[in-house]
């Protein structure tokens, strides 16, 4: 009996998968019937992609900043002028002083999802913080737009009490206690100060401004701080306690806020910026603005920072963050506080010359020898983030 002729072996056309057609079965071969193990492998396997699936939609417990745009201050925004002066003489400005942003992304005003978590430990410009660290538990989005735009409106507020400050102009500012936080309530602090209090003295150092205060606290540690406040119009001294925060710093718990009263009317339009740290560039476009000469000679400069009305220059967050926008908008020199100069170490961008300052003053200072082109000045600076 001769065997049915089988057809030698031939190889699978070019761009076919030997093994696809090792795994084709003909229509007319019967099929293996469905059975219990291989139901279950399949519900296994479903259930398995949809956790997966699941995994990637949860919630990061993560706050993202990114590279924010810039504005400046001495431009337009919108078609509108950002600083508007009334009441003194203002003059044409030129160049751009840039204030910097950071995009925050996460609890409670939004969601960091899983993979944006990774992207963000991936990328050399996206900074991860636990959100612990940011926003203390059961703080609504409702309480961050409020604190960033009462902190936005503060900052301009300062900046116009530093450039009045910087060009020799009088005003009038008390620091007056508004209320107190709960761990200060609980120290009881609200025993030894009262709302209306007005702040003159912190460890025997006169103070103008909230950044003074913080640095007597700071440097006072976990040890009581001596305040001198005026009470009814007597001078009265009280000891402090103060508290560590998980971010590191020491607070009094006190909420204090300035009253000013300045011979100028200043108008900021800047929409959905909020927080503090516009104030240095807010400061050094009113500067600009009402000085005849140009301080930055057509030069374009971005920076950061805190001030306080006597010019004082405080730290930041997202400072690798705001360098780094800077750079991708074409931006060569940036004003950075002094005290953020470390986290910048091994973080400034190629193309970018970075300035630690510690005020208006010195910034201005800066930014005008970089006009001047002083090299020798600018050769005796301190290095900032090298």
């Amino acid at each position: 009996m001769t065997e049915p002729h089988q057809p030698p072996h031939q190889p699978p056309p070019p761009g076919v998968d030997q093994h696809a057609l090792d795994q084709h079965v003909p229509d007319d071969v019967p099929q293996a019937p469905w059975t219990l193990r291989r139901t279950v492998q399949f519900s296994a396997g479903a259930g398995a992609l949809i956790l997966a699936l699941a995994s990637l939609m949860a919630p990061s417990a993560y706050i993202t900043e990114a590279p924010g745009p810039l504005f400046n201050t001495t431009g337009e925004s919108d078609g509108e002028p950002i600083i508007t002066v009334d009441g003194r003489e203002t003059f044409e400005t030129d160049g751009a002083l840039n204030l910097t942003t950071v995009y925050v992304n996460g609890a409670p005003t939004s969601t960091v999802r899983v993979p944006d978590a990774v992207r963000g430990w991936f990328s050399s410009s996206i900074d991860m913080t636990p959100q612990e660290l940011v926003y203390p538990s059961g703080t609504t989005a409702d309480e961050v737009e409020e604190f960033n735009t009462a902190a936005m409106t503060s900052s301009q507020d300062l900046a116009l009490a530093a450039a009045l400050d910087e060009l020799d102009v009088e005003y009038s500012q008390a620091l007056e206690v508004v209320d107190f936080t709960p761990e200060a309530r609980d120290s009881g602090v609200d025993d030894l100060l009262q709302p209306d209090d007005q702040v003159l003295e912190a460890d025997g150092e006169p103070i103008t401004g909230l950044e003074g205060l913080r640095t007597v606290v700071n440097e006072a540690a976990e040890e009581s701080v001596g305040l001198t406040v005026v009470r009814g119009g007597e001078e009265l001294d009280v000891e402090v306690p103060t508290y560590q925060e998980a971010d590191g710093e020491h607070y009094l718990g006190v909420m204090l806020q300035g009253e000013f009263d300045f011979p100028v009317d200043v108008e900021i339009q800047l929409q959905n910026v909020g927080g503090p740290s516009a104030g240095l560039m807010f400061a050094l476009g009113i500067v600009d603005t009402l000085t005849e000469d140009s301080m930055t000679g057509n030069v374009s400069w971005a920076g950061t920072g805190t001030v306080d009305p006597d010019g004082t220059v405080g730290p930041i967050g997202g400072i690798a963050q705001k360098v780094e926008g800077s750079r991708e908008q074409g931006v060569e020199h940036f004003l950075s506080p002094r005290d953020n100069c470390a986290e910048l170490e091994g973080r400034i961008p190629a193309g970018v010359e970075v300035y630690g300052v510690d005020s208006v003053s010195q910034a201005r200072e800066i930014v005008e020898a970089v006009r001047d082109e002083d090299q020798g000045y600018l050769e005796g600076l301190e290095a900032c983030g090298t």
